[in-house]
C-alpha cells in the first residue's frame, strides 16, 4: 500500500509504501477510493491538535470499497462501499456513551489522528463505525460528506429551531453543504468570506445566498443564528453582535484560535455560544437518509494522493472553492 506519513507536525508528509494492512478482529481493509482534505488535517499537520501517536496517517473523510473483513465481523461484506468518519471508536462505557452522546466519549479514537486515516491507498477501520453508502455514486463527491457534510448537518440542528436568517462563517467545504441543506428548510443564508474575498462571496451566491459578504461586515438584517466554519476566535464576538436577541453562535469546528475578550453587551439578551464536538453514528444515519433523496451539489478538486501537500497548502491558503479530495 502506498500512504501519505507525517512524522512530525509542520513537516511535509512522506510518501511511503508499505505491506497491505490486515484486519484485526471487528474491523475491515478499505481499498480507498477518495479522501476528502479536511480543515482538521491542517490542524493535525500544523500541530494545534495533540496527537495520540506518531507517525500518523491522516484523513478522516474516506470512500472505499471493502476488501477483506475480520473476525467476527458480519457486515459490511468484501465488496460493499462504506464511509469512514472521523468518529473510529468510542468505550460505549462511559457516561456519554450509555446516554446517547457518543461524540463525548472520554476514551474515543479519532481517524487520522489516533488511528490511521485514508490518505493512502487502504486504511483498516472498526466495522460498527463504517457508514454504508451507495456504489453507483461519485467517490470524490461523497467524500466530503463524511465530515464536512455531517459537522455541517450537527450544526444546523445545533442553530435551534425557528431560525429563518442563517449566518455561514467561512465559506469553504462544509458550509458550502450547509448553505443548500439551510435552503430546502426555507431558511435564508448570509456568507461570510475572508475580506476582499471576491470569488468566495461569488460561489456563495451561486448556491442561493441572500447575501454575501466579508466577515468584517455587518449583514442587511438581524441573523437569528450564525455557524462558525472558520478557525478564527475573533468571529466569535463579530457573530454575536450580528445575531438577535435570543439568537445563537455555534462554532462547528474542532479547534480555534484563542476568543478575544468582548464587551457582555454581545451576550446579554440571552445570546448564546455553543461549540459543536464531533459526530455521532445517528448523526450519519439521519443525514445520509436525507441527502439520498435530495443529493447536494459537491465541488470537488481532486488531487493525486502524492499531491496531499499540495491540496493541504491550498486549504491553508484559501485558494479551494468547495473541498479538496485525494484520489489513490
Amino acid at each position: 500500500m502506498r500512504a501519505m506519513v507525517l512524522r512530525e507536525p509542520r513537516l511535509p508528509l512522506e510518501l511511503e509504501r508499505r505491506p497491505d494492512p490486515e484486519p484485526g478482529a471487528g474491523e475491515v481493509r478499505l481499498r480507498v477510493e477518495a479522501c476528502a482534505v479536511c480543515r482538521t488535517d491542517l490542524h493535525v499537520v500544523d500541530g494545534e491538535l495533540r496527537l495520540p501517536r506518531l507517525p500518523i496517517v491522516p484523513g478522516h473523510e474516506i470512500v472505499g470499497v471493502v476488501d477483506r473483513v475480520g473476525s467476527g465481523v458480519d457486515a459490511p461484506a468484501v465488496g460493499e462501499r462504506v464511509g469512514v468518519p472521523w468518529l473510529g471508536h468510542t468505550c460505549g462505557a462511559c457516561a456519554y456513551c450509555r446516554h446517547g452522546a457518543e461524540n463525548l466519549c472520554d476514551r474515543p479514537v479519532f481517524t487520522g489522528h489516533g488511528r490511521d486515516g485514508g490518505f493512502a491507498s487502504h486504511v483498516v477501520a472498526e466495522a460498527a463505525y463504517c457508514i454504508a453508502l451507495p456504489l453507483d455514486a461519485d467517490a470524490v463527491r461523497l467524500a466530503p460528506l463524511l465530515c464536512a457534510g455531517l459537522i455541517g448537518w450537527r450544526s444546523l440542528a445545533m442553530a435551534g429551531d425557528g431560525v429563518r436568517e442563517l449566518g455561514l462563517y467561512g465559506f469553504g467545504a462544509a458550509a458550502h453543504l450547509v448553505a443548500q441543506l439551510a435552503r430546502r428548510r426555507g431558511q435564508r443564508v448570509h456568507a461570510f468570506t475572508r475580506p476582499g474575498d471576491v470569488r468566495a462571496q461569488s460561489f456563495a451566491g451561486e448556491l442561493g445566498a441572500a447575501w454575501a459578504g466579508g466577515s468584517d461586515e455587518r449583514p442587511p438584517v438581524e441573523l437569528d443564528a450564525a455557524i462558525l466554519f472558520a478557525p478564527a476566535g475573533e468571529l466569535v464576538p463579530a457573530a454575536l453582535a450580528a445575531v438577535r436577541k435570543g439568537g445563537r453562535v455555534v462554532c462547528g469546528g474542532i479547534h480555534m484560535s484563542d476568543i478575544p475578550s468582548f464587551p457582555y453587551s454581545l451576550l446579554w439578551g440571552e445570546r448564546q455560544v455553543r461549540s459543536v464536538a464531533n459526530l455521532t453514528r445517528r448523526d450519519a444515519a439521519e443525514f445520509f437518509a436525507f441527502v439520498a433523496g435530495q443529493p447536494l451539489r459537491v465541488d470537488a478538486i481532486r488531487y493525486p494522493l502524492e499531491d496531499a501537500n499540495a491540496a493541504l497548502a491550498d486549504l491553508r491558503a484559501g485558494r479551494i472553492e468547495g473541498a479538496a479530495v485525494l484520489v489513490p
